[in-house]
């Protein structure tokens, strides 16, 4: 036999081995979906052609929250969640979370954007596991006109809350950053501002006393999907003092 042929020969079975050692290396079928498979669940969802739109302007921040739904038995390896919209920049809070957090996907639109729709992928990965989920929202033209007022609002709800809810961690030092939310609404505004720990919903009802009240919901961030209190003053003008009330059952957006 020819040292070429030979050659050949010795080279087909080394192939045959390291094909043969790959494939042993793989789980059988179906058993890497098993171990690592989920599902991932946003808030808000998808809107149907029957549900009004939801809205933000440029350069505003539009929150998704993200949580999985666990198919794996007891496995322990996070989900890692990533998202891609088109004419916006995406920023994640707790991109990777267990059955029980909260991630945060942070759309923020470009004034290219407005008139358009907004269509975010939301991606989550695990191993050989993905789901992936589409939501989206509309850019209206405008500008945030409510920020001072808003402002106004949340310091005076967070002087007494610093006093009488001690226990919640919230004092006049905290810090919090803004955004305006469902602009287009007029009668009532929204906003929503950020802790570490803390989201906070004000909103607030533009009329003469007695009916110009003002209330706050506060969700606890990356570990709660609806607000856990809520506390609302009747009359802004009239200065009343801030009243525990009932928290809503699902955030604003």
């Amino acid at each position: 036999m020819s040292k070429k042929k030979l050659a050949g020969i010795i080279a087909g079975c080394i192939v045959v081995v390291v094909v043969i050692v790959v494939i042993a290396s793989l789980p059988p079928p179906g058993e890497a979906d098993e171990n690592t498979a989920f599902h991932i669940n946003v808030i808000p969802e998808q809107r149907t052609e029957e549900q009004d739109p939801l809205y933000s302007i440029a350069g505003q921040h539009f929150v998704f929250l993200v949580t999985i739904t666990d198919e794996a038995e007891e496995c322990e390896l996070p989900v890692t969640i990533s998202g891609e919209a088109p004419s916006a920049e995406v920023v994640i809070y707790q991109q990777d979370i267990v059955e029980g957090e909260v991630a945060e996907v942070v759309v923020i639109p470009e004034q290219a954007s407005i008139g358009t729709t907004i269509e975010v992928t939301i991606t989550g990965n695990r191993g050989s596991a993905s789901d992936e989920k589409t939501v989206s929202f509309e850019v209206a033209e405008g500008e945030d006109d409510r920020q001072e007022y808003a402002e106004e609002l949340l310091d005076r709800f967070v002087s007494w809350l610093a006093t009488n809810h001690p226990e919640l961690g919230i004092t006049d030092d905290t810090e919090w950053n803004g955004t305006i939310v469902s602009p287009v609404w007029l009668v009532v505004s929204h906003y929503l501002f950020f802790s570490e720990e803390w989201e906070a919903h004000i909103e607030w009802h533009i009329m003469m006393p007695p009916s110009d009240w003002a209330r706050i919901d506060l969700r606890h961030r990356f570990d709660e999907l609806e607000p856990s209190y809520a506390f609302e003053i009747s009359s802004v003008n009239a200065t009343s003092e801030p009243i525990p009330i009932e928290p809503p059952e699902t955030v604003w957006r």
